[in-house]
């Protein structure tokens, strides 16, 4: 069979630029089958192939219509199918990833110049879950429905030995009980690594630390910083971490905003969660923490969206973020720029939240 493998992510005007593992798996299943596979680069080639498979991570990837209507189409993903999307077949979901998958789609990037930073994701890097699920049930979550992490690979049904980096996107890795077991996999390959997704910070205890900061971390160690109510324990844990190990790289948290746990999302919930999030910034600031703001969907329909996107710029670019306050950077955007505005019209509708427009990484750090 001649099958065609589309990451809607990546090809249908979306932002998303990373390697779909659902697609990669996909395609080195069926190559072990006999069949020949491709990563469709123009939509409009849907009818060459005998089957097509669409896969999207995100739910604001739109493809088209005349697309998903056409009987050789089988479409898959947490984009289509949020919490309810299917496994793969248990024969594909544990196949080697075909890693070439995006060699050529690579390839023309480079020569015409548009590479990328985010291109090493689809060069240098093995992509797996060890782990699946969590216990948390987020209502914002995916994995709203799951109950527990449990073991879901082994490192070597994912790793290429010729790649150099692992990046590992479970759920909430350090809440299965087999954590340890499956660290020592990796910690034994030598390779460097990284969890994509982010860590719990809240259940992690001075082994967990010791164990993790003693492999090759690559890049920024994530973890979450979702809500304000988790102060305390996000600084206790926190202290915990630069009291038990030396951070030789940087410490990011992800700070999700716009999302109205009652479920409401009123005129009053607006402004006060911008303060929950300019004050949990505060506290990572303190901390030595890099902050990379999450904006739940609804921040669109916020009479202050556009403050919701000046502090995501800021706090998402951590040159802007280390060396200017919030006021600052937004003046560096022009006097008569949008940042300006959307600044001073939210200030004069609440100055007593004026202090966090000036606060600075640098004045703010006791690490």
């Amino acid at each position: 069979m001649r099958i065609g493998i589309m990451d809607a992510d990546l090809l249908c005007g979306s932002r998303h630029s990373f390697p779909n593992l659902a697609c990669m798996k996909l395609s080195g299943f069926h190559k072990s089958r006999g069949d020949d596979t491709e990563l469709v680069l123009d939509p409009g080639m849907v009818t060459a192939y005998d089957r097509i498979y669409v896969s999207k991570v995100f739910t604001d990837t739109v493809v088209p219509e005349e697309v998903l209507c056409l009987d050789n189409v089988v479409c898959g993903g947490t984009g289509f199918f949020y919490d309810k999307a299917e496994p793969l077949p248990e024969e594909a979901e544990h196949h080697m990833p075909d890693y070439g998958l995006y060699q050529e789609f690579i390839q023309n990037r480079v020569h015409s110049g548009k590479a990328k930073a985010s291109d090493r994701f689809y060069t240098d890097y093995s992509i797996g879950f060890l782990t699946r699920g969590c216990f948390r049930k987020c209502a914002f979550c995916v994995n709203r429905n799951s109950t527990k992490s449990i073991r879901a690979s082994p490192l070597k049904e994912f790793m290429d030995v010729g790649r150099k980096k692992l990046c590992f996107l479970d759920d909430n890795f350090l809440a299965c009980a087999e954590w340890e077991r499956i660290l020592d996999e990796v910690l034994e390959s030598g390779k460097r690594f990284q969890f994509r997704q982010g860590l719990d910070l809240r259940i992690m205890q001075r082994r967990q630390m010791e164990r993790l900061f003693s492999g090759k971390l690559d890049g920024d160690v994530i973890f979450a910083f979702d809500d304000i109510a988790d102060r305390e324990t996000i600084e206790r844990k926190l202290s915990l971490l630069r009291e038990t190990v030396k951070v030789k790289n940087g410490l990011k948290l992800y700070v999700l905003c716009g999302y109205d746990r009652k479920g409401g999302w009123g005129s009053g919930f607006w402004a006060e969660d911008i303060r929950n999030t300019l004050e949990r910034v505060k506290i990572l600031m303190r901390f030595g923490c890099l902050a990379y703001i999450m904006r739940y969907e609804k921040c669109w329909q916020s009479p202050y969206r556009g403050m919701y996107t000046v502090i995501s710029r800021w706090c998402n670019q951590p040159a802007q973020y280390r060396k200017k306050s919030l006021r600052e950077f937004c003046i560096s955007q022009g006097e008569n720029s949008s940042s300006v505005r959307y600044l001073e019209e939210f200030e004069a509708g609440h100055p007593e939240l004026s202090g966090y427009f000036d606060m600075k990484y640098g004045e703010e750090c006791h690490v």
